[in-house]
């Protein structure tokens, strides 16, 4: 791996490519914050699926794709003298430093839940008004209600012991299954979320992350799916031709793989 040295130097190269960049490539000279947006939050997700596929040539080209677009927005916002990347660097490491009284104070924790306690006091005490306030608007909803649940966890709002959680996710099923039988549309999605919303506290307790662990299953089921059709083609068949019993059959062999 490389030294301090060799690090820094890589990075000054993509300072420079960037500055040269936006001075004369026709489409990069046209981006803003906005265009860029919708783009940013792609490469996210796609650094998100060579996480989950262990791809880890993947995660480091992917890594870059998302760090061009940090150096992007910087050099954007420098040509209006609103910050540069070295702004953007002192306000991380700012924050970090005041958030890590314990590394970097005489806070004394005994452990990563001490942290995560500490850490949303300490942005309260920045200015926020609720502890709320940090979760995006537009994150996807599992996402969201993940943090949410993590946030209001840090400051003490909280089951004790995962036994209650799960109790309460019967409880919320027990609801859900009265709702249907009534069937009142707008109550059973109400309820739906409900059950949703308490999984997702479930999987905390239990140390899972509800995105990670669904997306594992949409992964196995596609591959599952795609070794049905491959076996159908095969067949030269249809799926929908197909009977549910001998879709089951390649189904078995493909949970088998």
């Amino acid at each position: 791996m490389s030294d301090k040295t060799s690090q820094l130097e890589a990075f000054e190269r993509l300072l420079i490519i960037m500055d040269e960049l936006r001075e004369q490539c026709p489409w990069d000279k046209k981006q803003t914050l906005e265009s860029l947006r919708h783009l940013t939050i792609e490469e996210v997700y796609e650094l998100g699926d060579a996480i989950l596929d262990n791809d880890l040539d993947e995660v480091k080209k992917e890594l870059g794709d998302v760090l061009l677009h940090i150096v992007f927005y910087a050099k954007i916002g420098s040509e209006t003298n609103s910050f540069d990347i070295a702004d953007v660097c002192h306000s991380i490491c700012d924050k970090i430093v005041n958030r890590h009284p314990h590394i970097y104070g005489d806070v004394i924790v005994e452990n990563e839940e001490d942290v995560k306690r500490n850490w949303e006091q300490l942005k309260l005490k920045e200015g926020k008004k609720s502890v709320l306030e940090g979760v995006p608007k537009s994150l996807p909803a599992m996402v969201k209600a993940n943090r949410i649940q993590d946030k209001v966890a840090g400051v003490g709002f909280d089951w004790e012991h995962p036994e209650q959680v799960f109790e309460k996710v019967e409880e919320e099923l027990s609801e859900l299954k009265a709702e249907i039988v009534k069937g009142d549309r707008d109550k059973i999605e109400s309820e739906f979320g409900d059950v949703l919303f308490s999984m997702i506290n479930y999987a905390r307790f239990l140390k899972v992350n509800p995105e990670n662990a669904l997306e594992r299953t949409n992964k196995k089921f596609m591959k599952r799916f795609q070794y049905l059709e491959s076996k159908a083609e095969d067949l030269n068949k249809s799926l929908k031709d197909m009977t549910l019993n001998e879709m089951d059959v390649f189904w078995e062999e493909a949970k088998s793989l």
